[in-house]
């Protein structure tokens, strides 16, 4: 019976138990309490390292296009650097040109006179647009200015190996006044074939051709293949709108004229010698192209393209015309002119002339009978 337990005992005994569960429990949470307060601040701790990696990544980048843009400036500096140097050497090429021919014959026009008006009263346009310009410096022979109306004391063309002719048809368009700012930028005088657009802006652009003393030749009145190749009268008859329009706008007579297409275009069913004749008796004489832009499509061309298309032949030939197109949507072709006269003026022996009564002719058909002159046949 010593053994026996009273139910008072039992209690006291399962309330000290109950105690110290109670107490375990209460340290076991606190434990679990310190625990979680220790956690959060390394989760805290690993959230600011991810946002610290994050915009160090973010600088890092920033850094990267910084200096790329650095590079690019740096490289465009440099691009620059080397064009004004290479114009610095044309400028003095062409000063030294220029002094050279200013020795030559005076101002006693042993080589005759440009831009006296003929019987009829009219001034004979490729008269007016340059004759004797010296490269492509703006100067006659004598190393006087053109005059007024583009007018050059002499019509003698300067001598060298190649003879370059820029030539651009279909205008006036919205883009020839650029056209003609980057010429008179280089001092580069050359050859407009318009056609019979009217309208103060365009009557504007044809007079400007003139006085700054480019050519001004004929690419046809309304530029309608069917029309215009549809007999020789009808040809006839829109050649002397055209001529006439021209002399109305600008009180000059344009003597050179361009087929629209070419005179070995594929579209007129009329032999294309039949037209070349009636323009020789009107004597007017017609270029054709031995060296293409390629702008002539709808398409645009790019501009690393134009320049080498426009500039990679041009030792190959004496006399290279290059056709080119002055039209609202030859954008690229702006672009790249500059360019294009860099490299022709860089070339050794070699002048940009526009096209004159001394200017050999470049034509794709031969029309001539045997016992007349030939011309230079070259595609």
């Amino acid at each position: 019976m010593g053994d026996h337990i009273s139910k008072d005992e039992f209690s006291a005994t399962d309330v000290r138990k109950d105690d110290i569960s109670e107490d375990r429990a209460e340290e076991a949470a606190k434990r679990a309490a310190k625990k979680t307060v220790k956690k959060e601040p390394k989760h805290g701790g690993k959230g600011n390292a991810a946002v610290h990696r994050m915009w160090t990544a973010v600088w890092m980048l920033l850094c990267a296009v910084l200096l790329i843009q650095i590079w690019g400036l740096n490289q465009r500096i440099e691009v620059l650097k080397e064009r004004m140097d290479r114009l610095a050497r044309i400028a003095a090429q062409q000063q030294d040109r220029l002094e050279e021919l200013t020795e030559g014959p005076g101002q006693d026009g042993a080589h005759g006179t440009n831009g006296a008006p003929g019987e009829d009263g009219r001034t004979d346009a490729a008269q007016v647009s340059g004759q004797g310009i010296v490269g492509s410096q703006g100067f006659d022979q004598n190393g006087q200015k053109n005059g007024p109306g583009g007018q050059a004391s002499a019509s003698r063309e300067p001598d060298a190996a190649h003879k370059v002719y820029l030539t651009f048809d279909d205008g006036p368009s919205a883009n020839t006044d650029e056209i003609l700012d980057i010429l008179d930028r280089y001092g580069v005088k050359a050859t407009f074939f318009v056609v019979g657009r009217e309208g103060s802006q365009a009557e504007d652009a044809l007079r400007r051709i003139v006085e700054e003393g480019h050519t001004l030749g004929m690419h046809s009145y309304t530029h309608d293949y069917d029309q215009i190749y549809e007999s020789v009268e009808s040809f006839a008859e829109d050649f002397e709108k055209a001529r006439d329009y021209l002399y109305e706008v600008t009180g000059v007579e344009s003597t050179v004229y361009r087929f629209p297409g070419g005179s070995s275009n594929a579209v007129s069913h009329i032999d294309m010698r039949e037209f070349a004749e009636y323009l020789d008796s009107q004597e007017i004489r017609f270029f054709d192209w031995n060296i293409s832009s390629g702008d002539g499509g709808s398409f645009l061309v790019p501009v690393e393209m134009l320049i080498e298309n426009c500039t990679a032949t041009i030792k190959d030939h004496g006399t290279s015309v290059v056709l080119m197109h002055d039209g609202t949507a030859k954008s690229t072709t702006l672009e790249a002119l500059p360019e294009i006269i860099e490299t022709i003026q860089a070339m050794e022996d070699t002048v940009l002339l526009p096209i004159t009564d001394e200017t050999s002719v470049v034509q794709h058909i031969q029309w001539k009978s045997e016992g007349q002159e030939a011309s230079d046949y070259n595609r």
